[in-house]
């Protein structure tokens, strides 16, 4: 909520070691909660939670179910983001239907020139840097086609989250 009332737009729901019913619960809690303050709610790996809750959208990695399939369930209205470390990965995104997007606790750190790679591979589709960006190293970012950032540590692993994401915020708007 904090994060939401600081800016933050689209949140993700990201919870890999709950039980599959408590998430169901915590899925309809974080939708209720995303739409009421305005933001748009993403469920991570789990289409039949995105779907069952009512969320905008899914995130699935490259491991995940196959973006193409998680399009045919959720239909063509709704969110589906997915991992993309590269162009190749990008291209099969897109033409899955995807919105482009990375997170994985074993992402390992992608150089300038494969961001503009992705983003260029990506087209039209939305591409948002994740992983590590903070308040120190976000306007790094700045020219390589990205439609923004996701932000975990910078915004949760602060004392005060609201303060962080209008701070966060104000800078990603430089992108």
């Amino acid at each position: 909520e904090a994060a939401v009332r600081g800016g933050a737009r689209m949140v993700q729901l990201r919870e890999k070691r709950m039980d599959p019913g408590a998430f169901l619960e915590e899925a309809g809690r974080f939708v209720r909660l995303c739409r009421r303050l305005g933001a748009v709610s993403i469920i991570n790996d789990s289409v039949e939670a995105a779907l069952k809750a009512g969320a905008d959208g899914v995130h699935v990695g490259q491991s995940d179910l196959e973006a193409g399939r998680a399009r045919a369930l959720l239909g063509p209205e709704r969110i589906v983001g997915v991992s993309a470390h590269s162009a190749a990965e990008a291209l099969r995104a897109k033409a899955a239907g995807a919105f482009a997007t990375g997170t994985k606790t074993d992402a390992k750190p992608i150089s300038k020139e494969t961001i503009r790679a992705v983003t260029a591979a990506a087209g039209e589709i939305p591409v948002v840097a994740i992983g590590g960006v903070v308040r120190e190293n976000l306007l790094e970012l700045k020219g390589l086609g990205l439609a923004g950032v996701a932000v975990v540590s910078g915004i949760f692993g602060q004392k005060d989250p609201e303060a962080a994401a209008r701070e966060l915020l104000a800078l990603a708007k430089q992108l």
